[in-house]
């Protein structure tokens, strides 16, 4: 498959990287300001030093990338709220060539859902996401395979930043701030660290979650999710859980009737107590039970490797 890359954080380079070693081609990739075209496939290292040199990935522009020959189009710029764009205008361009679409931004799924699906039916391209839940965890191919309807809820510790600083707090009885500094300074957390610690990316995730659930008989937003963050937990809050033989972790819930994130108490050594930057989803089936997958939700080879399965299906 020819693969066109729009975005090249940490994600996009390693789809780059990788797409070789699963059997694909990149023939064109484009950064804000930039892109490179090649119909007989780029060469990763030369794009990546030049982007590292000059900050771009070649001499032209972004547009051009768009208008490639591609099989599929990755989507790997950074999640914006509200219109989800430009990612949103992405993928509809690239399904209006009957295109398809793989994105690992969670954008465009979580607050657009009901039109990507509508361009999606007018195209003879499909969309596929399973990058934009837990990084290299099946969370989307899994409620696929076991049919929406046999799946009651998804929940999970969905964050790496917030997992880990709650695991410090607890392992080292530290209170949050000191502990969001040290996650900074390992770079597990960002300059502004909003987006993780106020529970804004596992509300994400969930919500296209529970999009996936409800079969298309309702959509969700952001909107319409009930979020709380982990900033207001005290340490103290943590020992006096321990005590209790207890932890506190930001647990997402999703399911057909709605979006629940926030701290919760539970078991210390239970199933969903995962440490650091692990991540978790465990699904509640009608038939099977309960299912728990866990691994690792973020990084660039373990979201590129998501990225290319989503391909491999399509082919």
């Amino acid at each position: 498959m020819k693969l066109a890359i729009v975005g090249v954080g940490a994600v996009g380079r390693s789809v780059l990287d990788l797409a070789r070693e699963y059997g694909h081609s990149v023939t064109a990739i484009a950064d804000s300001e930039s892109a490179a075209v090649d119909s007989a496939g780029l060469d990763p290292e030369r794009v990546i030093a030049r982007k590292d040199d000059e900050g771009r990935v070649g001499s032209r522009v972004p547009e051009e990338a768009l208008k490639s020959e591609y099989d599929v189009l990755i989507e790997a710029t950074p999640t914006t709220l509200g219109d989800a764009e430009p990612g949103f205008s992405h993928v509809t361009r690239a399904l209006e060539r009957d295109r398809h679409v793989v994105l690992a931004n969670k954008g465009p799924i979580a607050e657009r859902y009901g039109e990507i699906r509508r361009a999606e039916r007018a195209s003879a391209g499909e969309i596929r996401f399973e990058a934009t839940v837990g990084g290299a965890i099946p969370a989307i191919s899994t409620i696929e395979d076991f049919g929406p309807e046999h799946i009651t809820a998804a929940r999970g510790v969905l964050n790496g930043t917030a997992n880990f600083i709650l695991t410090r707090m607890a392992a080292e009885g530290l209170d949050y701030d000191h502990v969001l500094a040290e996650a900074q300074d390992l770079g597990v957390a960002e300059a502004n660290p909003s987006f993780d610690v106020q529970g804004t990316d596992a509300a994400l995730k969930c919500v296209i979650m529970a999009n996936v659930l409800s079969g298309g008989e309702r959509e969700f937003t952001l909107a319409d999710a009930e979020v709380e963050g982990i900033e207001d937990v005290p340490g103290s809050a943590l020992s006096l859980a321990s005590e209790d033989g207890r932890t506190v972790r930001l647990i997402g819930e999703a399911t057909r009737d709605g979006v629940r994130v926030g701290p919760r108490l539970i078991p210390e050594n239970g199933t969903l107590a995962v440490s650091g930057t692990r991540n978790i989803v465990q699904f509640e089936t009608t038939h099977a039970g309960r299912l728990n997958i866990s691994g690792r939700g973020a990084g660039g080879p373990e979201t590129a490797t998501a990225v290319l399965s989503d391909v491999g299906r399509l082919e």
